[in-house]
């Protein structure tokens, strides 16, 4: 039996065609959001520096890059600063200050770091605690394939080393590529054995390579709280506001029916990291009725846990532009 393959799919569904580009080619960048038309702040010879001082000299070295690399975050970036504490008002319930600016951001850039060490099998340096493994466990045991619903959120990673681990399993990436191929490209040199294998958003067999999988009993991973405005969504209540999130990974769950299973990987500072796997869609009715009615609650439950692990690791959540406008 093939292990399960895990697929983060970065949401930018209209509809189960799985990009919001697909049908509409012309889509200029005022029909799209600020985090697919903000060009990406990094720089190759910057992060292949980086990369070599991890490999080089050790995690404890390169950690000390990322304070001057978050700073110039704080001071370049003013839009994302903005969008940063008004995220951490909601999530913290107090005034933010630039101390929980800084976190924000360095947690983010130390999960980023980590992915270096994990592409290079590096999974024992950590301290990983998983909740819910017997999920997984259970659809791969039935071979079952299912999705895994996360977010832009801690570190999708742990958990593709963690599937590495326990399944030496095939490991793949759907996402929108443009926003991070600088990054990825450094990290697909680390390790060639183990580097990402990327399927594009927008293609016309996005969608027929994830149906295929699933078919084979694997397990395909979508982060579904990113959308292109207006296209495909529904409004969640989000910590007190009305927030749109993309439909498209719970129409393509309902219409493949399949289980949907939340993942959350979550960084707690140092080497440590928790692992949470939460059923949310354990079967999907017949009736049309009924599985539109499960389509909402499983929608709105997601916006929920979401706000839940918010609230749980507040310094975690890697929107940093304005997720309720």
């Amino acid at each position: 039996m093939r292990g399960p393959i895990y697929t983060g799919l970065e949401s930018g569904q209209r509809d189960i065609s799985l990009d919001a580009t697909t049908r509409k080619p012309g889509l200029d960048k005022r029909s799209r959001p600020d985090w697919v038309v903000r060009p990406e702040r990094s720089n190759k010879f910057a992060l292949r520096f980086i990369v070599w001082v991890a490999l080089t000299l050790g995690r404890p070295a390169a950690r000390l890059l990322l304070y001057p690399a978050c700073l110039y975050f704080l001071i370049f970036s003013p839009a994302s600063h903005a969008a940063s504490t008004g995220y951490l008002r909601k999530a913290l319930g107090r005034e933010p200050g630039r101390a929980d600016s800084f976190r924000h951001c360095h947690t983010f850039a130390a999960t980023l770091l980590d992915r270096v060490f994990l592409f290079n099998d590096q999974y024992a340096r950590f301290d990983v605690r998983v909740h819910g493994e017997d999920i997984l466990f259970e659809m791969t045991a039935r071979e079952e394939g299912c999705f895994l619903l996360g977010a832009h959120m801690g570190s999708f990673e742990i958990i593709r080393a963690l599937g590495r681990r326990n399944t030496a399993a095939r490991i793949s990436l759907v996402m929108y590529e443009e926003n991070a191929r600088k990054f990825n490209a450094a990290l697909a040199a680390i390790n060639p054995a183990l580097s990402m294998q990327i399927i594009s958003l927008g293609k016309i067999d996005s969608m027929l390579k994830v149906e295929t999988a699933l078919k084979r009993g694997e397990i395909v991973g979508m982060l579904g709280d990113r959308t292109f405005q207006g296209e495909g969504t529904i409004a969640c209540d989000f910590f007190g506001e009305k927030a749109h999130f993309p439909s498209g990974p719970f129409r393509l769950a309902a219409m493949l029916k399949r289980p949907i299973v939340l993942m959350f990987g979550l960084y707690r500072g140092g080497n440590r990291y928790d692992i949470y796997f939460e059923r949310l869609v354990n079967a999907w009715p017949a009736p049309r009725a009924e599985r539109n009615t499960l389509f909402e609650q499983a929608q709105r439950g997601y916006a929920a846990r979401l706000e839940h692990y918010c609230r749980d690791a507040p310094y975690n959540w890697y929107n940093f532009y304005d997720f309720w406008r």
